[in-house]
């Protein structure tokens, strides 16, 4: 009977230890994947941040294209105005210059009559129109000779003066077109620099466009790299953390047989949980969309909303699997219950634990914060069976 109870004691032994020696090793597995983990996530954080301002830049160019290529749209809009304004001035002048000739050529015939008026009457006297008034007949028709002689030398005088007055107004109305159309050429000039000016700013931005796109996709390639190794990476840990709840069943099972007890393992869970914090659900477990924008997403948990250092406790007793940063979770607690049963707190502000450490049901295990991919203060709690999350209202009382 001494030998049986010294080799039953010897196998307790070994099976308390030898858990022991293989959590140590998977304690040590899940801290260097999950700091891993926090290290790519750091690293993914610092590129989505790259590429939101090279998708930023890229937005910005494009709308500075837009804006040249906008203002060429508009200086080909003032050139066509300008060059129907210079067709019709050119009109205009065309129409004014014939004018202008013709008073010139009627102010021709009045001067020249009236230079040949001058030299007969220098060569051969003013007789013309004292043979007139002399050639009367009586003293009222020299009287009316006269008047009438009055009329028509006045009369050509008028008609001088209005030819050299109308020429006066088309010559000045040829020299305003004149001016208008050399305006109207300068105008057009500067509007055709501009516009070139314009066309090569939009060849550059278009340039600067293509750059700014290229290094986006290339942002954008390595951020779909990174997420493709920190999926893998939290991959690996939750496959780490699934093998660590079955060694800590293992280590339970071990102590139940050492202690001669058999059966299931029992938990002081009874498959409800106490709640964490007090708080209003902000955020069921289920379909929603997601806060940051997209399409429909599964939220794994419930988001209770508190006041940012409102302490955490434990939904059960049971062993802390992981308590550290956990990608978009930020700080985060995982406890495993037994039976498959395990609970997780995310966006912490502080942990109170470490991976390992023996909780109770209500124990303080940490403080609500807004870490990792989070809209403000809040506990995300989830429960999860066998790895796989369920609604946690069903289990909460």
């Amino acid at each position: 009977m001494t030998l049986r109870r010294i080799a039953a004691t010897l196998l307790a032994v070994a099976l308390l230890c030898a858990p022991a020696l293989s959590r140590t090793s998977y304690d040590r597995q899940i801290e260097a994947h999950r700091q891993h983990a926090q290290q790519l996530q750091s690293q993914l954080n610092a590129k989505r941040h790259e590429l939101h301002g090279a998708q930023v830049r890229v937005g910005n160019l494009k709308a500075q294209l837009s804006q040249t290529n906008a203002a060429i749209g508009s200086v080909n809009v003032r050139l066509d105005e300008l060059s129907a304004q210079q067709h019709s001035t050119e009109k205009r002048l065309a129409w004014n210059t014939i004018q202008l000739n013709a008073a010139k050529a009627t102010l021709k015939l009045h001067s020249d009559a009236l230079k040949r008026r001058l030299v007969d009457i220098y060569q051969h006297g003013d007789l013309g129109y004292i043979d007139v008034l002399l050639s009367a007949t009586s003293f009222s028709d020299f009287v009316e000779r006269w008047d009438d002689l009055r009329l028509l030398i006045a009369a050509n005088q008028r008609a001088i003066r209005a030819r050299r007055t109308a020429e006066k107004k088309v010559a000045s109305a040829e020299q305003e077109l004149e001016a208008t159309q050399a305006a109207l050429q300068a105008s057009a000039e500067a509007q055709r620099r501009a516009k070139n000016q314009l066309a090569t700013l939009a060849d550059e931005r278009a340039n600067l466009v293509a750059i700014a796109d290229d290094q986006r996709r290339h942002v954008a390639g390595q951020v779909a790299e990174m997420e493709s190794l920190s999926s893998g990476e939290e991959a690996q840990l939750e496959a780490l953390i699934l093998a660590r709840q079955r060694e800590i069943e293992a280590e339970r099972l071990a102590r139940q047989r050492a202690a001669g007890i058999t059966g299931p393992v029992v938990t002081d869970s009874g498959g409800s949980l106490s709640w964490p914090v007090s708080g209003t659900i902000t955020s069921p477990y289920g379909p929603r969309r997601n806060p940051f924008g997209g399409g429909m997403e599964i939220h794994q948990g419930l988001d209770i909303g508190a006041s940012m250092g409102t302490t955490i406790s434990a939904a059960a007793a049971g062993t802390i699997i992981s308590a550290g940063w956990y990608g978009g979770y930020g700080n985060f607690i995982l406890i495993d219950h037994g039976n498959g049963l395990s609970t997780g707190y995310g966006h912490c502000s502080q942990i109170f634990v470490s991976a390992g450490q023996e909780v109770q049901r209500g124990q303080a295990i940490g403080a609500v914060g807004s870490t990792g991919v989070s809209t403000g203060p809040h506990l995300h709690f989830e429960v999860r069976v066998n790895g796989k999350t369920v609604d946690p209202a069903s289990r909460l009382r």
